[in-house]
This record gives structure tokens, sequence and C-alpha cells, in this order.
């Protein structure tokens, strides 16, 4: 029965790929929606700013910076949940849906800050969280009591007993995202739970009609709060099989014992179940929509296969997220890739997208190393030229428009528990904590994020130098690089333009946006330490003989407006450029 699932669920999803296509022609003609045209700040609360000297980021400091971000060019800031929470996983264990966290506030400083928000034009992205709930949620308690109608709103099982030592055995090998078994024992019910993340996170049972109507009931409560859309975390684990099998060994020479990537997850993850809750949360942001013809968005979290990934768009009859994430960039690039292997990433997206779909681009979140850690910072302005200049939308983690690296953090320091699950000698490999260090505002006490000298986490030791402050008055930063981006973002060329891709060696990457009747837009990037000679004739058509340099990263020699010969154009070592057709202000 296992390999016919696997045989439906292979036929169902090629099914859904083929289905629903529409014309790039027609997508390029309707005008494009305020979503499309947006960047998205990411902001993890506890680490954006501190309004009441606690040492923890909160509400009323979000909407203290919302000028800052509307100065920028934010069309849309993303929250990381600030639902209540026993915070085993800083805010992804939730024990009430409908209730914010006194940590960050209530809901007269989460109305203050829509209000702000509006006021500013800038949308509001909340995280919905539907995988799973805290284990203190009043349904876990009540499930573990047997309480109805709560008895199987998560996943139960009786284990297994080993026919030698008569020992108690997980029900199935299912891992943990966050290392060993996905499964626990509960005294109270004499049953295993499920959880997919931290022991303190159990998972829902989307099988139980009752449990899809409260997350739909969620979803409401939230739209009605006037949100303006969702980021859907977590949602390939929405389902599993209920045949309760082991899943197969990866074979991974690399994976330590208990390491989630010991298994091939086929009966734990993109279940064709899962594709179907999106479509039906997506009817619930499409009839809110409806109300006032302004779109609320969803946004999906999928680390899968890029088919799999590409699948969440859902069909023109049944539509899933306005888009999956693409973590390409995160998945498959890294230092030490080639120019090529750029091409060929960004080429493999938009090549796998149905036509009418739109693209994003994603290089950084919170639960990643910082782009300037991965990469090395002398790219983060370059990556933040394909993030923001590469057709479709773009969402930035906060930090990265300053180029914030990961901060230390001790092992005594770490909070983590990917970072703590993984032991001490691990637990850099592992720990996301380094990537969620408090924003760095400027040299004062704290980074200029709390009046408190003890924050949360400590804040990175290089913030004297690297800060907001000081990028915004010195005469190159990371900062101006990545503002000037967005407003290169408000043209014609860059919302609607054809996209063409070049590779001039393994070291250069050049992408062009074109648009009849509009300026031309040139991005090329130096990956490689020498510098590099390029004739971008030899790449593109219809360029005129000389380019103007629109911005640069900021150890570049060159500055805006500079004129450059199209045919003979020196790039430095990690340099990268913008460049455009005409010397438009």
């Amino acid at each position: 029965s296992i390999g016919r699932l696997n045989i439906y669920k292979k036929i169902f999803k090629l099914s859904w790929f083929m289905i629903g296509e529409i014309g790039r022609k027609e997508i390029q003609e309707k005008p494009l929606d305020w979503w499309q045209t947006a960047v998205f700040y990411q902001i993890y609360p506890r680490s954006f700013k501190d309004s009441d000297g606690d040492g923890i980021g909160d509400l009323n400091g979000i909407t203290e910076k919302l000028d800052y971000l509307k100065d920028l060019g934010i069309g849309a800031v993303w929250l990381s949940p600030i639902y209540r929470s026993p915070m085993a996983d800083f805010g992804y264990d939730i024990s009430d849906f409908m209730e914010i966290d006194p940590l960050f506030g209530n809901f007269i400083d989460f109305d203050n800050l829509q209000r702000k928000a509006k006021d500013l034009g800038i949308k509001i992205i909340l995280d919905f969280v539907p995988n799973h709930s805290s284990n203190q949620h009043e349904w876990f308690l009540k499930s573990a009591r047997r309480e109805e109608p709560y008895t199987d709103f998560y996943i139960w099982a009786d284990g297994k007993i080993d026919p030698v030592s008569g020992e108690r055995l997980e029900p199935t090998n299912w891992l943990s995202v966050f290392r060993g078994s996905a499964w626990t024992w509960n005294e109270q019910r004499q049953q295993y739970y499920l959880h997919h993340f931290a022991v303190e996170q159990p998972d829902l049972n989307f099988r139980n009609p009752v449990v899809v109507n409260e997350m739909k009931n969620v979803i409401q409560f939230w739209l009605d709060k006037g949100v303006d859309g969702f980021r859907m975390d977590a949602i390939p684990y929405l389902f599993e099989s209920p045949y309760l099998a082991d899943e197969e060994s990866s074979g991974n020479p690399n994976a330590k014992p208990g390491d989630y990537s010991n298994l091939i997850h086929s009966l734990t993850q993109n279940l064709l179940e899962t594709y179907d809750m999106i479509t039906q949360w997506r009817a619930l942001l499409d009839a809110k929509t409806a109300e006032d013809n302004i779109t609320r968005l969803m946004m999906i979290e999928a680390y899968a296969d890029l088919e799999e990934a590409i699948g969440y768009y859902g069909t023109e009859t049944k539509p899933g997220g306005h888009f999956p994430f693409n973590f390409l960039f995160i998945n498959d690039l890294n230092n030490e890739s080639t120019a090529f292997d750029f091409r060929d990433t960004v080429n493999q997206w938009m090549s796998h997208m149905s036509e009418g779909r739109w693209a994003n681009w994603v290089i950084g979140n919170h639960d990643q190393h910082r782009v300037a850690s991965r990469y090395g910072s002398e790219l983060i302005d370059s990556l933040n030229m394909l993030a923001l200049l590469l057709p479709g939308s773009a969402i930035t983690y906060n930090g990265e428009e300053i180029g914030m690296e990961d901060g230390f953090v001790s092992w005594n320091d770490t909070k983590d528990p990917a970072g703590i699950n993984a032991g001490e000698e691990r637990y850099l490999i592992l720990s996301r904590d380094p990537a969620r260090t408090p924003f760095q505002w400027d040299n004062s006490t704290s980074a200029g994020f709390s009046e408190n000298s003890t924050t949360w986490l400590p804040v990175s030791s290089n913030y004297k130098t690297l800060n907001l402050e000081h990028e915004m008055a010195a005469e190159k930063s990371h900062y101006k690089v990545y503002k000037k981006l967005i407003q290169a973002r408000q043209t014609p060329t860059i919302q609607r333009g054809n996209l063409n891709t070049y590779t001039f060696s393994d070291n250069v990457f050049a992408f062009s946006r074109t648009l009849e009747k509009n300026e031309i837009f040139v991005v090329i990037v130096n990956l490689g330490f020498q510098n590099e000679q390029v004739n971008l004739h030899q790449a593109f058509q219809n360029l005129p003989d000389n380019l103007y340099v629109y911005t640069a990263s900021v150890h570049s020699t060159c500055n805006s407006g500079d004129k450059l010969p199209t045919a003979d154009i020196t790039l430095k070592c990690k340099e990268g450029l913008v460049l455009r057709s005409t010397l438009s202000s």
C-alpha cells in the first residue's frame, strides 16, 4: 500500500505542475499588484529593537523604526512569531495562536504598529505556524488527558515492543529536524506523540477536520485584525503517512547518529494532502481579498526539492501560495560556487515556473548563517544586487541591508534548541543564534538595540564599526548600495523587463534586464580573486557603446554616474556593478 501511495503521489504531482499555465504576455499586460513590486523585510522581533529596556525586542520597538524602513523603501514587513509562547523555540512553539506574548507587548501595541504601518504604506505579514503547537497549549494538555474533542488533535501512537528484550520502542524510525527521534513518550496518555521539531512542539493532526477548522479560525482571526497576509512556516511537514512505516536510510556518509539527514523523508514531507491544505487556506485569503480588492498574501516556506517547491504555486483553478520561497541561493550556492553555478541556479527557478507565476529570491533568513558569513563580506552587495534586481519579489532579512555578519555566541550563551541538541562540539555548525544577534543601529550601548547592556543574545563584537548610523554617514556603504537597489526596483525595466543571463568565465556572472522603449540594466559580478576584463557586447544585444554606473559594491573604485566602455570593462576581484543605458537621476 505504501508503494501504491508513492506512485499516486508522483502521478498527482506531475499533473499538478502541468495544469493551469498562464501566458507571460498576459501577466506582463496586467497591472502589477502591491506584493509584486514591494520588497519584503523580515523582522525577527526579539532582535530588532527593544523599547522597554528588558534586552528583548518588542512591537513598540518595531513601530519606532517603521520610519527607517519607509525611508529605505521597504513595502512590506514580515514579522517572525509574536504569539503567546513558552519560548522553547522562541515563538515557534505557540501556546495561544490568538494572543500576543507579553514579551512583545499587547493588542494595543499591535494596533498602533498596524496603524502607523498603514499610514506609511507598509504592509504587515505575520508568520503562521500551522504544523505544531506548544506542548503547553490547552489543546495538547486536553489531548494528553483524552478529553474530547481534543483526543485526536495530535499524532499519537502506541509504539512497538522489542520481541527479544520486551523494551518499548518508538512507533517508527522517524527523526526530528532538531536531531534524535521524532517521537516522545507521554506518561499521562501512555502513548508517543510526534514532533518534527523540538520535544515541546507536538505536531497537529491535520487529518482531523476539527483541527483544520480551528487553524482556519486562526487565519480568519488575524485577517479580521487587519493583517495583509502570512508567511506559512514549515509547510512540508503538515501531513505524514498514516501507515507509520519506517523511512529508508539516505546513506549520507556525513550524517551523525540522530541527524535528520540520515533518512529519506518520503513519508513525512510534501504529501499530497499538504498541497490541498494550502489551496484551502488560499481560498480564505482570497475571500478576504474580495471584500475590498486588496490582496491578502500567502508566502510558503518549503525547503524541498525544486519540483515539490514549485508545486506550492498551485494551479490556475486551485491556486496555492502567491509564491513559495525560492531557497536556491541558500541550498545550492555557497562561497565556492562558480559563475556557471549562479547562472544555472537562476535559470533553474525561472525555467521550472509555470508561465505566469511570479519569481522570488531569498538569500538569508533567521534560520541561516548570514549572507556576509556564508559568502564573505566582499560579496554582500553583489548578493543584494541579485536578490533585488532579478525578476520577481525580493525578501530581505533584517540586517542584510547593512551587511551584518554572524555574531559569536558562546556555548554558555546558546539559546537555540537546534544548537543545544547538537552538543558543545557541534553547536556552532547547527545553532541559528549567530544570525539572530541584535540589530546594530549605532555604536552606543548594545548597538542602540537596547538601553540594557545585557541582551537576550550578545551583541556582535563588531558593532562599533558595523552599524546603521555609521553606514548612513559614510560616503559608500552597504546601506547606500541597498537603498539604490530598491529605487531601481521602481523602474518599469526591473519590474517587468526580460531576463538574459551570461557567464564570461568561472568567475564572472552577468544578467541584463530589458524592456522595449525603456532603459537597459546590466548587473555583473566577479566572484573571483583576480581582476577580469569583459566585453558586454559579447553577452547582450542592443547595448550602447557606453554604459553608466548606477551603483557599485562598496570596495569598487567606480562611482554612480561613471561612464564605462561597454566593450572593455575591468572588474576588480569580488566587485559587483549595476550599469544602465542612460544617465538618469
